[in-house]
């Protein structure tokens, strides 16, 4: 997968990845090729950059196949739309919806229990909130899956998770969608959603199932293992289980996300926030079991190693950090004769072969001083693959 300015989108180049708008709708679906309407439609909605497949337009390789379906995912930014809308507005929520939605999420990820997380969607800035929840919801499921807990708990889980920003409703939406930094006092305002939240929930209790469960993922979802999170500072064991899986989901979706205010992190960059920069934020059996299942290095993506440049053609559920790649150029950027494929969970060096991910203009600048889009070597009848 090579992301690209928008700018430098050619007509055929493969989508890969959806945009939804609030509704669900999508503006672009994945695995669909590019033309002169859908550059125009990206420019106009302020969308900067998008994830082709190839940026050769001839060459129409399909994206990584989702850990859900695009129907599930759509129904879900509608349903999670509809219960906000209503919430606001009533104070009532439709469960049985809501409950139908954790239903087929959770039905999909078991059905396709061997897919990594490969890459998330494109929001509108001000449907972010949506179609975030639904991510969250997706990648909590993964991870109670992941845990091994029963089906009655991953479908509360995937509730809580849907729910889990519901406190959101009560901010001023030039504060959810500043381009820039908060000042204090918009932060404080952001960070009583949490409590704002569990109090919503509790005040429907009668109507959804387990309650002081969904109040306590939606209010204790940025507390942190150290106790310096927020609303209470609450520490390991006083954070419920299923608010620190949703945690995790919550962090790793904001980092990889295109914001008003930044640009998304590649997978092997909000790795190394949320394990190393973060230290003590997050439970460390539950975020290694996350990243065991997540690809921190996507296939697509091209990496510069000691042996020179290669790119990502294959990851698999615990070795996300040592991918089997194609070695394609040397050091000097200079095309091999003949690809070498490299399985770097079988190499000495492991995942200290890697030195950088080659991205944005970089790789522009790469791919045209190569003369070739090392896309070409994702094929499934990609010769080199007799050299394994």
């Amino acid at each position: 997968m090579i992301r690209l300015p928008v700018k430098d989108l050619k007509e055929g180049m493969i989508i890969g990845q959806s945009i939804y708008n609030r509704l669900g709708a999508s503006y672009l679906v994945k695995g669909q090729p590019i033309t002169k309407g859908y550059i125009g439609q990206l420019q106009k909605i302020g969308i900067p950059t998008l994830n082709v497949t190839s940026m050769d337009p001839n060459l129409k390789l399909p994206p990584p196949e989702d850990v859900v379906q695009e129907r599930t995912r759509i129904t879900a930014i509608q349903r999670v739309y509809e219960t906000y809308q209503s919430v606001e507005e009533s104070g009532r929520i439709d469960v049985a919806s809501m409950q139908a939605v954790s239903e087929n999420i959770l039905s999909d990820i078991l059905a396709k229990r061997g897919n990594l997380v490969q890459l998330t969607d494109i929001r509108l800035h001000d449907t972010y909130t949506f179609a975030h929840s639904v991510n969250v919801a997706v990648l909590s499921a993964m991870l109670g899956m992941l845990c091994h807990y029963t089906k009655k708990d991953m479908l509360l889980l995937t509730l809580g998770a849907l729910l889990h920003d519901l406190g959101k409703i009560n901010v001023p939406s030039e504060i959810l969608n500043k381009n820039g930094r908060l000042t204090n006092s918009e932060f404080s305002t952001m960070k009583d959603h949490p409590l704002n939240g569990g109090k919503r929930i509790m005040a429907m209790q009668n109507e959804l199932p387990s309650p002081a469960i969904l109040a306590a993922i939606a209010s204790q979802h940025h507390e942190h293992i150290d106790g310096k999170g927020y609303p209470r500072g609450f520490k390991g064991d006083q954070i419920h289980r299923f608010a620190k899986i949703v945690a995790i989901a919550d962090v790793y979706d904001a980092l990889t996300s295109e914001r008003p205010y930044k640009k998304a992190y590649t997978p092997n960059v909000t790795r190394n926030i949320m394990v190393n920069v973060n230290k003590g934020q997050f439970d460390p059996d539950l975020l290694e079991l996350f990243f065991n299942n997540v690809a921190v290095y996507p296939v697509g993506t091209i990496l510069k190693t000691i042996w020179g440049y290669g790119i990502v053609k294959r990851c698999e559920f615990g070795h996300t950090e040592t991918p089997t790649i194609v070695l394609f150029a040397n050091m000097e950027g200079r095309v091999l004769p003949k690809p070498e494929v490299i399985n770097l969970g079988e190499c000495a060096e492991g995942n200290s072969a890697i030195i950088l991910v080659v991205t944005d203009g970089d790789l522009l600048h790469f791919v045209h001083d190569l003369g070739l889009d090392p896309s070409i070597y994702l094929k499934e009848d990609d010769p080199s693959e007799e050299s394994e």
